[in-house]
């Protein structure tokens, strides 16, 4: 069996850039701003769907948190204890965004059925809607930019917060239209509603995460497009003498592992097999990133 080393200065390819960290920075910073400015709206307005759109960023609060753990977490390098790096840290980050959006979304159908039962008259709707407008563009510039910083580096928890915060901005839309509804009919029982929608929608954003971190935290194999992609290179190297048996595939985080078995004739000598199984390891490397091979030899049975 054949493994390539994990370097043990630096980042080791299946973490995480300590420059990503600056983005969890970011989102932090924007989560504040938007609790503020949601907050605020909700003051002014007494509408429980505003309130329930600053609950939701609070959320984005905690988990901009525990993202910037774990990806400092995902940073480190292989050690003894952890011979496969700390990627799977960022899994943990995305369940636990998961988890809190359950909370927020309790929180959220609580607070609408109350309001449904004593409805409220609602206050400086204009002013209200205008302050969550602009939550809600910042909301989406920064979950934009986390979707492409994410994608660009494999990080789970960025995009994980990237899709959230996105999912936040069209929560965010129908709250405001439904407050803009209420507003122009004068249906109180309105608002309530609009929350209650807010806290079914969050909870499917909810289980989607966490039932993703706990695939991938299971081991699951690499998505069927970087398979094929494995596949493709194998079939290219393949000929008369030689197969490849037994590929499986994990991932960790941003990283990639493969292992397979190398069929070669038995009259090879130990140099030639080794010599194939180092093309075969640099090919798969190659064209996927961030690809940990491992090779086994084994004399191919004869016709």
């Amino acid at each position: 069996m054949k493994r390539i080393a994990f370097p043990q200065v630096g980042v080791e390819p299946g973490g995480v850039s300590p420059g990503l960290t600056k983005f969890a920075w970011l989102s932090i910073a924007a989560a504040l701003a938007t609790i503020a400015l949601k907050s605020e709206a909700y003051l002014l307005t007494g509408s429980v769907g505003l309130l329930s759109d600053a609950a939701e960023s609070l959320v984005n609060l905690v988990a901009a948190v525990v993202a910037l753990i774990a990806l400092h977490v995902a940073a480190r390098p292989a050690d003894d204890n952890h011979n496969f790096g700390h990627g799977k840290a960022e899994y943990f980050s995305a369940g636990i965004e998961g988890l809190m959006i359950f909370v927020a979304a309790a929180f959220i159908l609580v607070t609408s059925v109350q309001r449904f039962l004593h409805p409220a008259e609602l206050e400086s709707v204009g002013l209200g809607l205008a302050i969550s407008t602009v939550a809600s563009v910042l909301n989406g510039a920064v979950g934009v930019l986390l979707l492409k910083v994410g994608a660009a580096h494999r990080s789970v928890t960025l995009t994980a917060d990237g899709k959230h915060l996105l999912t936040d901005v069209w929560t965010s839309v129908g709250v405001i239209v439904g407050v803009l509804l209420v507003a122009l009919t004068g249906w109180q029982r309105l608002d309530p509603i609009v929350a209650a929608l807010v806290g079914i929608n969050i909870l499917v954003t909810g289980f989607r995460l966490v039932s993703q971190s706990v695939t991938s935290l299971l081991d699951a194999a690499m998505p069927a497009a970087d398979l094929a992609r494995v596949t493709a290179v194998l079939d290219s190297m393949r000929t008369p003498e030689v197969d490849f048996v037994e590929v499986r595939t994990r991932e960790s985080g941003r990283h990639r592992f493969v292992s397979l078995k190398v069929l070669v004739p038995g009259s090879w000598t130990v140099e030639r097999g080794h010599n194939l199984a180092d093309s075969v390891e640099a090919a798969i490397s190659k064209d996927l990133a961030d690809t940990d091979v491992q090779t086994h030899l084994e004399p191919r049975p004869p016709p």
